[in-house]
């Protein structure tokens, strides 16, 4: 289960946050998107410069999210140079009017190699009380027709939490109907807009691990876990147990896509392959996790990456503390760290809502006895 992409050398995903502009008001927003641009984003040549970063990197995986990155009116000449530099670009727009027919084909035109959206619902009345905006959902369902017509793949983000737990079967239903390459399922981190009150708990975990589980077996698109690390610890187990029955038919291991090459980033982690970059230039291990290494208009982002004490202390397993330290697991899994920050304030504390318990005692092993500086932002 040794990862085949070296983590200590280079991401596997990077995240660049193009704005916090969004004309939607999304109850579980990382971000606290806003109506306007901020006037201190990165400007044009900065990204520029961090798109060449990205491809000297080499990272496989270049998202831009936002807000929403259409309210950036640089966004196509952006994504045609990311393309034209070699770097696989998707991006993750907002479902409001700015989301056209002609918008999306000017993106596969300029090379956009993916289009994920969010999808929080199987209904208009579920999804558009999530997003706060009447007719989110409907744009949604016309974004993912024009893009399919067109030939460019589309990847379905869905935040689980309190508010849309009770429909994921109808939710997976819904799915079904559309032509999609990649649902890709978040697990709530209270921070920005997120709420601990919104957080399902452990138990719950498992049972959407379960039914993630099952559908995967049957479904013609991959799904993916994001901030739910340990779904690849359940999925191992559930392999294990299959295999000693001697089922023949086994669901891959998340992050095996072999249209992305993600099987090169097993054991991926806050900081441990992956790394987000703000729309000021601020350098973290994840979007959900507030702790900056630093700022990519002093640094480089191969610096701060492979250097900043913040991303070789989380690169570390010896630091996790609690259970996650001394579980048998903690290489391909490690647990959320932008969870356990959120509700400890330590990003080395053991997952919060993991039920697993490791084969062996907690007996001062795993105990973290390398802090680094943190610095919430």
């Amino acid at each position: 289960m040794e990862p085949r992409f070296d983590f200590n050398k280079r991401p596997f995903i990077v995240i660049w946050e193009t704005t916090q502009a969004c004309d939607l008001a999304c109850v579980h927003c990382r971000a606290c998107a806003q109506p306007l641009r901020s006037s201190l984003e990165l400007s044009t040549d900065e990204a520029k410069r961090l798109i060449d970063e990205v491809a000297a990197l080499e990272a496989p995986v270049f998202v831009l999210p936002g807000g929403d990155p259409l309210k950036r009116p640089d966004v196509f000449e952006l994504v045609e140079y990311a393309s034209s530099h070699g770097v696989r670009i998707s991006l993750t727009p907002s479902a409001t009017p700015l989301l056209t027919q002609e918008a999306i084909h000017k993106l596969k035109q300029c090379g956009l190699a993916r289009l994920a959206i969010s999808l929080d619902g199987p209904s208009a009345d579920i999804h558009d009380a999530f997003r706060r905006v009447h007719g989110s959902y409907d744009w949604t369902l016309r974004a993912v027709r024009w893009a399919r017509e067109i030939g460019l793949p589309v990847q379905i983000n869905t935040t689980i939490t309190r508010h849309d737990l009770q429909y994921l079967d109808s939710m997976i239903a819904l799915l079904e109907q559309l032509d999609i390459v990649l649902w890709s399922v978040f697990f709530l981190v209270p921070t920005g807009r997120g709420s601990t009150a919104d957080l399902i708990s452990a138990a719950e975990f498992e049972q959407v691990f379960e039914k993630l589980y099952e559908t995967s077996q049957r479904v013609k698109f991959d799904i993916k876990s994001t901030e739910a690390q340990h779904y690849r610890r359940f999925l191992l187990q559930r392999r294990t147990e299959e295999k000693r029955k001697g089922g023949q038919s086994l669901p891959p291991m998340p992050g095996t896509s072999t249209a992305d090459g993600i099987g090169r980033a097993r054991g991926i982690n806050d900081g441990k392959g992956f790394v987000f970059i703000s729309h000021l230039g601020e350098v973290f291990p994840s979007g959900f996790l507030p702790v900056s290494a630093g700022n990519i208009r002093k640094q480089s982002l191969k610096e701060l990456y492979r250097h900043s004490p913040l991303f070789v202390s989380l690169r570390d397993s010896q630091n996790l503390k609690g259970k996650c330290g001394i579980c048998e697991f903690r290489e391909i899994c490690g647990g959320s760290r932008a969870r356990a920050y959120a509700l400890t304030g330590d990003v080395f504390a053991e997952e919060p809502c993991c039920v697993w318990e490791p084969k062996q005692p907690i007996t001062g092993v795993g105990a973290g006895t390398r802090p680094v500086e943190q610095t919430r932002v």
